[in-house]
């Protein structure tokens, strides 16, 4: 199996042994398409003739994309403009040219597709490939039969994003990773290789693997295969044999071995240990014909109701949280370090789960889990056969499933972070006969093709009349249902539950439920990380209306969608206690937007409004509330070092009631009477500077990589203002470009793209590409009254 190990960046790579006629590559095809917005009658068969068309590099995103003669992605008049963030989506063309040498006419050539969203259809040479509705699973197509080796061959891909297709802002085009395998004509299938932990402690480990071997040739073959294990440092500790295997003409074989490795280093959320699978296959000359390898984690998951999760036999209680698929700034564009960047920033920030709702993640996302060891559940749909959007996967789904189960399986079953496979998300209709029995159908064909990972669905509305869908699941999900945890207990004491999604106002209630109870196996929130769409659910709530215009993000992340954090996720700090803490916040004295009158009561995906700011001219004396949050059992606050007393901290919070005064509050955690930790907030005075803080001075050539750069207004003393909002002009020099700009501000309609933004909270976001070529990136910063600032990054 061919799956793309990434740091940081996916490059060009290949498996070559030195024979010739054994050799099979992975070719990323980026770079050089060209793209229309809008239809093209005849476009499949070439007629591109006077079509104005960009040049785009891939993963792209339409819909991120300023609107033709304006400066902003954003419209009112967006179909489902509530639900997507007010973006626009319609139908787009791509077009890419390539050669093929003569050298592979014997060889098996493919297209493989990472992710489009969606409705796409393929052509070569005007030759129609296939198609492919779901956004979200990667799918390959052969294109040997219509490949023009030696010559110039040209590929088109038309993709239709029409009408309401989401709840959430899915983007618009191929925007994740595109490849071109080439394969020997005998070889191991696409995905082939799974690979199962059966055993496993710190003494010995079996590993059963099954290999599916293709033969695409009109004669049958004779066989040996061999796999060889790997561990970190790439010494041999484990081989097997299976010879005499005959495979007949157009065939394909799943073969069985077992390799046991001694003194194995177990992966898990601490120590995420990687080991590599390698394949060879042998012909009967002993040459090898084709060769593969495998990533994967040592290590064994079991879910009960007695203890909850374990991993390798530990229990471990998942703190998880729930992401939708973009990127903020960059849309739904999969580069693989921001996959990389939001799992560090989850793990940074006290997460050890994540929920990938309500789709399958980007391969890079879990190649970035893998590494960094963040737990995964990894989800199919947000609906079967009931739609809850007229265009959406519904249209789809009796046709499709049974492949879109298998490339989500079969792609990401070998992932030691996947802990979970999740069927569904609040499917319509769950107490009926007939959504019962297709979940059982799915959890079946879902076991089968993987039955070392339970099976969940996220449940809302539960009842008894819900068991039939229960009945299905290993892990039952309860999204929001905290209050029938002891009930439903009692009733079905076998169920192991998963709060699979909870409101961030309720945090301390629900994680408490989850500590309390062994049956519980974690708390997930909705959600971890803000996002485009389902806009303003975290303020106002979100009417299908354009009144709400211009909120674009739904504003209720722990993490921003630049990865800043939010006070909800300093309050998580304190929850979970990974270390002694203590955080500062001040309620706003007047609304920070405009409220809802009419916001329902069930409406709880806010925070309260609250900010790391201490900066209140004209509040006189005017009390201010003060909003602690600690680990601690005690806090004192100081104002310019006046001590305003010591208070007791229950549930995570302490507060105080003080009259603004300039200069400095500082709040100090106590544990047996000793200062432990501490916060501090500090009146900004007059803006005197530009700073920037890079997340990485050095990146990689080639087209793929990121660096983030945080620009902030900030005084002599270095404080940043929270009351800043100038507009920050932005110039590029050198190895690479800007591809995304934001500032988090959920209301600003901006464009993401262009080389300025305005400051919110006195601070926006730059994220700077690689190009191809090495050498120095550099960004220059300026706005009016400052001195321009400048960063350096290394393109190596």
């Amino acid at each position: 199996m061919f799956r793309p190990v990434a740091c940081c960046l996916l490059v060009f790579c290949s498996f070559i042994t030195q024979n010739s006629r054994a050799q099979r590559s992975l070719r990323l095809l980026d770079t050089g398409w060209s793209f229309h917005r809008g239809d093209i009658p005849g476009a499949e068969k070439g007629n591109w003739e006077g079509i104005a068309c960009e040049k785009v590099d891939l993963p792209h995103d339409w819909s991120i994309e300023d609107l033709p003669g304006t400066e902003s992605p954003f419209s009112p008049d967006a179909v489902n403009g509530v639900s997507i963030g007010f973006t626009i989506g319609g139908t787009g063309w791509y077009r890419h040219s390539f050669t093929v040498p003569l050298s592979q006419q014997r060889q098996r050539t493919y297209i493989r597709f990472d992710g489009i969203y969606m409705n796409a259809d393929v052509w070569l040479n005007g030759i129609y490939l296939g198609g492919h509705p779901y956004g979200y699973t990667a799918f390959r197509l052969d294109i040997t039969k219509a490949l023009h080796y030696g010559g110039a061959n040209s590929l088109t891909v038309k993709v239709r994003n029409e009408g309401a297709t989401s709840r959430w802002y899915p983007g618009s085009g191929i925007y994740r990773h595109v490849w071109m395998e080439t394969t020997p004509a005998v070889h191991v299938a696409l995905w082939g290789t799974y690979i199962r932990t059966t055993r496993a402690d710190t003494a010995v480990a079996t590993i059963n693997i099954r290999t599916t071997l293709q033969n695409t040739q009109t004669a049958p073959v004779h066989l040996t295969l061999k796999t060889i294990i790997l561990d970190p440092a790439g010494h041999r500790v484990g081989e097997v044999d299976s010879s005499a295997i005959s495979l007949g003409a157009g065939d394909s074989l799943d073969l069985e071995q077992r390799i046991r490795v001694n003194r194995p280093s177990l992966w898990s959320n601490k120590s995420p240990v990687l080991y590599e699978a390698v394949t060879k296959l042998y012909d009967t000359r002993g040459e090898v014909c084709d060769e593969t390898s495998s990533s994967f984690g040592i290590r064994t998951i079991h879910f009960d109701a007695a203890r909850g999760l374990l991993l390798n036999g530990k229990p471990i209680k998942l703190r998880g949280g729930c992401i939708h698929d973009d990127n903020g700034p960059l849309g739904c564009r999969s580069f693989d370090r921001a996959e990389e960047r939001r799992a560090q920033l989850l793990l940074a920030n006290g997460y050890n789960a994540v929920r990938c709702a309500h789709n399958p993640p980007a391969p890079a996302f879990l190649d970035a889990c893998d590494r960094l060891g963040l737990l995964v559940i990894d989800e199919a749909f947000d609906c079967w056969e009931d739609g809850k959007n007229p265009q959406d996967y519904h249209l789809y789904f009796d046709e499709w499933w049974q492949r879109d189960i298998q490339s989500m399986v079969f792609r990401d079953r070998n992932h030691p972070s996947v802990i979970l496979w999740s069927i569904g998300n609040e499917i319509p209709n769950k107490d009926s006969p007939r959504v019962a029995a297709m979940a059982q159908r799915l959890a079946d064909y879902t076991r089968e093709l993987d039955p070392a990972r339970g099976i969940i669905s996220a449940v809302n509305g539960i009842s008894d009349q819900t068991t039939p869908f229960m009945a299905a699941l290993d892990v039952a999900g309860y999204n929001y249902e905290r209050a029938r945890y002891s009930a439903d207990h009692d009733k079905y004491p076998d169920r192991v539950m998963l709060s699979t999604e909870s409101y961030p106002l309720d945090a301390y209630d629900y994680w408490k439920e989850a500590t309390a109870h062994p049956y519980v196996a974690g708390d997930f929130v909705w959600t971890a990380w803000d996002y485009i769409g389902e806009s303003s659910i975290g303020w106002r709530c979100s009417p299908a209306d354009k009144r709400f215009y211009p909120w674009h993000l739904a504003f209720c992340g722990d993490i921003d969608i630049c990865g800043w954090k939010r006070p909800a996720s300093y309050f998580r700090d304190a929850l979970w206690h990974t270390t002694e803490n203590i955080s500062l916040f001040v309620e706003s004295p007047s609304p920070s937007f405009e409220p809802n009158p009419q916001k329902p009561d069930w409406c709880r995906w806010n925070w309260f409004d609250v900010v790391a700011r201490w900066n209140w001219e004209g509040q006189g004396e005017k009390p201010l509330r003060i909003d602690i949050y600690s680990t601690c059992p005690e806090a004192e606050l100081f104002l310019n070092d006046r001590s305003l007393g010591r208070k007791a901290v229950s549930k995570c919070i302490a507060v105080w009631t003080v009259p603004y005064e300039a200069g400095t509050l500082r709040a100090v955690g106590y544990r047996d009477d000793k200062p432990v930790c501490r916060s501090v907030l500090r009146t900004a005075t007059k803006p005197a500077r530009i700073r920037l803080r890079v997340d990485r001075t050095r990146i990689a050539s080639g087209g793929e990589d990121l660096s983030y750069v945080t620009v902030e207004v900030v005084d002599a003393q270095g404080t940043r203002d929270p009351r800043a909002s100038n507009l920050m002009h932005f110039q590029v020099q050198g190895a690479g470009s800007i591809v995304g700009v934001g500032n988090a501000n959920p209301l600003s309609t901006e464009s993401c793209q262009s080389p300025g933004r305005h400051c919110w909270e006195g601070r926006c976001l730059v994220i700077l590409r690689s190009w191809r070529q090495k050498g120095l990136l550099t960004l220059k910063v300026s706005s009016e009254g400052l001195p321009a600032n400048e960063v350096t990054v290394n393109v190596d």
